[in-house]
């Protein structure tokens, strides 16, 4: 029984549900309460094609089965070893009201009141609220009641992860950097000696005389030159940009990731490369997620669906434009491109247009990832079929959805989970070439 007491209550919000439908089996011993109104939410959202209405309808299947021969409102145990037990907390009848403190009786303000509730009956234990939601914790928070968000899935080390991708490497054998420059290719150890990289890492490799761009092929177990390259009149400034052309032209590497600030040319140079692939490739697809201006529903915007949807989708025509404004009017690069945009051979569209499509055959641009959950990345990369590369694209320090951060987002899991696997690479772009203007904003604002 003393070790029963130690365990703790985490209370859920409807915003970690959301996120991850499996949640409530992540409190390894702890036990788990669900306020009523997590419930009542849960309704709204179980229709749709959204991730979140997926969530939903998972979870509320998973608490179905849970819940079978139970009442909802007696602890009911979690399936696993070593699992907590949960309940649905009805509604509350604490000494302290949220909805009087906060002058407002809304959903937030009753799951804090169910969370209190628990609070007082359980003395002994430590009461726990968990959301997603900032401003629900600091309100907690303010109450006295204890408040976290969700930690499972979250990346720890976000800085050191970002690193991976690239190396600078100084104080190389200056003969070894004329093998590779003369042969193209040289026996892994003789540069990077015992030390180990990820998989298709990309190196910058420095002698006193010379220095080299170079890659580590896992597959053969060498470091290969790479040369700048001039990808459908995009030119590479500096050696990321270089390196991530490169990884997105590769035929081996099936999945790339590319995370930068803004005017880095993430989407830019993802484009121009998949254009140059244009014959190996049925279509190209560049999506990117829907995020509401101001928290509000695309509906509210005025006009058809197509003028709803302009606002999002002009950052990724702009770079269509730049790259056939490289051509004049009467070449055919910048007739292909019409064409190819015509022709549904290129097509630019928002990324939940694209759900349940095939990926077969496709090279799949995926912009402002960062605004997707973990499940939204991994629903993304299991359709892929056969002849598939998918690119993501983002910053994950410039997330526009109020529920993911720089630790919880898609692309910082994809890159966490995947980084050392022979079909993916991943590179970080620093150096801002949009403009001077845009690079001083990047630096000091």
């Amino acid at each position: 029984m003393a070790k029963s007491k130690q365990k703790k209550i985490f209370v859920l919000d409807t915003s970690v549900i959301l996120f991850s439908h499996d949640s409530i089996l992540n409190f390894a011993e702890h036990d788990v309460g669900l306020p009523i109104t997590v419930l009542e939410e849960l309704d709204q959202f179980k229709k749709g094609n959204d991730t979140k209405n997926f969530e939903a309808r998972e979870f509320i299947r998973l608490l179905d089965r849970l819940a079978k021969d139970h009442s909802l409102q007696d602890w009911i145990p979690l399936n696993g070893k070593n699992k907590g037990s949960f309940k649905v907390i009805m509604d509350s009848d604490s000494t302290m009201d949220a909805t009087q403190i906060f002058n407002d009786g809304k959903n937030d303000h009753r799951i804090l009141n169910a969370a209190l509730t628990v609070k007082e009956q359980e003395p002994k234990r430590k009461v726990i609220l968990v959301s997603k939601d900032i401003n629900l914790r600091l309100k907690a928070k303010s109450l006295e009641l204890p408040a976290e968000d969700y930690e499972t899935g979250k990346i720890k080390n976000v800085n050191t992860l970002l690193t991976t991708g690239m190396t600078e490497l100084e104080d190389i054998n200056s003969e070894h950097i004329d093998e590779l420059f003369k042969k193209n290719v040289i026996d892994r150890k003789k540069i990077l000696m015992r030390k180990k990289f990820p998989a298709n890492n990309y190196f910058i490799l420095k002698s006193e005389k010379n220095s080299v761009l170079g890659y580590y092929n896992p597959t053969e177990d060498t470091v290969e030159k790479v040369e700048k390259q001039v990808v459908y009149g995009i030119k590479p400034k500096n050696a990321e940009q270089t390196f991530a052309m490169h990884a997105m032209l590769n035929p081996n590497i099936k999945l790339v990731s590319i995370n930068g600030v803004a005017g880095t040319g993430k989407t830019l140079l993802a484009l121009a490369s998949a254009l140059e692939q244009r014959r190996n490739f049925k279509q190209i697809y560049l999506a990117r997620p829907i995020v509401p201006l101001s928290n509000k529903d695309i509906g509210y915007l005025p006009g058809d669906i197509k003028s709803k949807l302009n606002p999002y989708m002009e950052p990724l025509w702009d770079n269509l434009k730049f790259i056939q404004h490289q051509f004049r009017e009467n070449d055919k690069e910048f007739t292909r491109i019409t064409d190819m945009v015509n022709q549904e051979k290129l097509m630019i569209t928002p990324l939940a247009y694209i759900r349940g499509r095939s990926l077969s055959n496709i090279f799949f641009i995926v912009d402002e990832a960062q605004n997707l959950t973990p499940h939204e990345v991994k629903t993304i990369i299991t359709r892929a079929g056969e002849n598939t590369k998918i690119i993501f694209t983002g910053d994950i320090y410039q997330i526009d959805t109020p529920y993911l951060d720089s630790q919880s987002n898609g692309l910082s899991y994809l890159i966490d989970r995947i980084k050392d696997h022979p079909m993916f690479a991943h590179i970080t772009l620093e150096k801002g070439e949009r403009s001077e203007l845009a690079n001083l904003a990047n630096d000091l604002l």
